[in-house]
């Protein structure tokens, strides 16, 4: 949901939808969260963290509701503090932790039932409708795991690696932020909703306290939304590298752990530790030139296809298609 300490506009307009289900004019809470009504006209647009951070909570207040109306009851005001705290006392390892919050959110909830399952050196968090014919919406499933996930990063004081992302409905038109979202291995219109990481993740121990909590809470859903990084990890020293040199220098995974006095084995772990990978980092930092080259009509599609290290335009078309579900040039008439 947060790159680059950016929001799409799809999660926006989606969070607008319980206020108008309830005949709520959204543009003056828009406005009030620092958020121009007109972006909701322009898919490509997105907005600070700060901002969408802002309006949750004014929906939230406005609601009386911290799940925005996706349940048939009420999140109330204080229920997310709540078990987030459960959690934190009780558990004394993620397992526990988590095992807690989803009772917590279980008994909050009519419409859906969220549960952590172990199989063999997998784990996976769930989300199940409470009655088969009743599907949650779309943002309850993004809304719920981006929560769950982070509280769950912010428990351990760090990044929770989603191996792969299982979802119940089409892929939707927003699909390519899933990337950052949950992982880069995500599979739509699946028969079950589920997040998989490393089982051993489980026993970690939770290493937050409630003075901490405090300042996580009065920060909700900003200290969530943006995962948890280690700004001393090995993914920030990747992204350190990258950037002293334009994308056509960029030196491969082995050259980049020899310049990070390590092995490539060893970088390979540790950046799968923190959630990432040498190639997903990469990716990232390109589809961030891409996007803020595009926005300069000096540079046609081929000069930044150089400028980003491709060997022809045609292999920057099918990366960014893959990275943001459009081309290059329909990404610029629209942000136009």
């Amino acid at each position: 949901m947060v790159e680059k300490g950016s929001v799409s506009i799809h999660f926006v307009a989606a969070a607008l939808d319980g206020l108008r289900a309830q005949g709520m004019e959204p543009a003056p809470v828009l406005r009030k969260a620092g958020i121009a009504p007109a972006l909701l006209h322009q898919p490509t647009s997105r907005v600070p963290v700060q901002a969408y951070a802002a309006l949750l909570r004014e929906v939230a207040q406005l609601l009386d509701d911290e799940f925005f109306g996706q349940d048939s009851r009420r999140m109330k005001v204080g229920s997310f503090a709540l078990a987030c705290l459960l959690a934190l006392e009780g558990g004394g390892d993620l397992g526990g932790a988590l095992a807690l919050l989803c009772r917590a959110y279980n008994s909050i909830f009519d419409d859906l039932r969220v549960s952590v399952r172990r199989d063999g050196r997998r784990a996976a968090l769930d989300i199940a409708p409470a009655r088969p014919d009743h599907p949650p919406p779309v943002f309850a499933v993004e809304t719920l795991f981006v929560y769950i996930h982070g509280v769950a990063c912010w428990l351990v004081r760090r990044r929770i690696a989603i191996d792969e992302a299982c979802l119940p409905y089409a892929e939707p038109a927003h699909s390519a932020e899933y990337f950052v979202l949950f992982s880069t291995q995500v599979r739509f219109g699946q028969d079950q909703c589920r997040l998989w990481f490393d089982a051993s993740l489980l026993s970690l121990p939770v290493v937050q306290n409630r003075r901490a909590a405090r300042a996580f809470l009065n920060q909700a859903p900003e200290s969530f939304l943006v995962k948890y990084r280690n700004a001393d990890g090995y993914g920030r020293r990747v992204v350190n590298l990258l950037r002293r040199r334009p994308p056509a220098d960029w030196p491969g995974a082995d050259a980049a752990a020899s310049a990070l006095r390590c092995s490539p084995a060893t970088l390979r772990r540790l950046l799968r530790q923190e959630g990432t990978s040498f190639q997903a980092i990469k990716d990232r930092l390109r589809l961030d030139l891409a996007r803020t080259a595009l926005g300069r009509p000096d540079l046609s599609v081929a000069d930044i296809s150089a400028q980003l290290g491709f060997a022809e335009p045609a292999a920057f078309n099918r990366a960014f298609r893959q990275w943001t579900g459009t081309t290059p040039a329909r990404y610029r008439r629209q942000a136009g």
